[in-house]
């Protein structure tokens, strides 16, 4: 298969294109960006995303000796610490409490994610997918946050990723980084498959989040609400 003659970085994009595809037509993603939900759907995508990171970068700590995770980790990618403080100004304190506890509940479609973080070789597909999105389309995410719904930048730092330098460089050397890896053909398939999981993953948790939260252009309150963050709005329901 041509995937395992390629650097790792465009056998990864080529594997994946079609699921990328998939994910990014999601109704939930573009009914967001358009500014046609309520604000609290954009909470409901970061409360979602917080197990998933919390898994994801525990798994990276556990496995670190691992030569493909040592290879690749970079803890200034990490977003579990920004997505709590995020959450703080969009959630109330019992919420955030039971997000950060586990304890929330979360969407099937997230339970689902965090247990597909299971090994190393894993981790690196997933932190693939997870990280380089969030140095692309979350740039997006935040800026259309912040114009349809008011979310001021101080509540969108899980997006914020300044500390890094250039976002083009860096995403340069880290796709460096994974040509470089030293991998055996089975260990790149494990790889590929857990790149393409994620994406489908992601277009799972989008389907159920479009669910969750349909258009409603009649109603004012979709045009975003505005302050900090959206304590207040309500969102202890979210999950429900």
């Amino acid at each position: 298969m041509p995937y395992f003659d390629l650097p790792l970085s465009h056998a990864l994009r080529q594997f994946t294109a079609a699921a990328h595809e998939r994910a990014e037509r999601s109704t939930f993603v573009d009914d967001l960006l358009g500014g046609r939900l309520h604000a609290r759907a954009l909470a409901d995508l970061l409360v979602e995303s917080y197990p998933i990171y919390a898994a994801l970068e525990a798994g990276l700590e556990s496995h670190g000796s691992h030569p493909a995770v040592a290879g690749l980790d970079d803890p200034g990618l990490r977003r579990r610490a920004a997505l709590a403080h995020d959450l703080a100004g969009h959630l109330d304190a019992a919420t955030h409490a039971a997000v950060l506890a586990g304890t929330h509940p979360f969407a099937d479609a997230t339970r689902a994610y965090v247990a597909s973080l299971a090994d190393p070789l894993a981790l690196v597909g997933h932190h693939y997918v997870r990280y380089l999105g969030d140095l692309s389309g979350g740039q997006v995410i935040a800026r259309l946050a912040g114009r349809h719904y008011g979310v001021r930048p101080e509540v969108l730092t899980f997006y914020d990723f300044a500390s890094l330098g250039p976002i083009k460089p860096y995403k340069d050397a880290y796709r460096a980084r994974l040509d470089a890896l030293v991998l055996t053909r089975a260990e790149r398939g494990r790889v590929l498959d857990a790149a393409a999981e994620a994406f489908a993953l992601n277009s799972a948790l989008f389907a159920e989040l479009g669910r969750r939260h349909a258009p409603a252009a009649d109603d004012p309150r979709a045009a975003g609400l505005v302050g900090a963050g959206l304590a207040g709005a309500g969102l202890s329901s979210i999950g429900a």
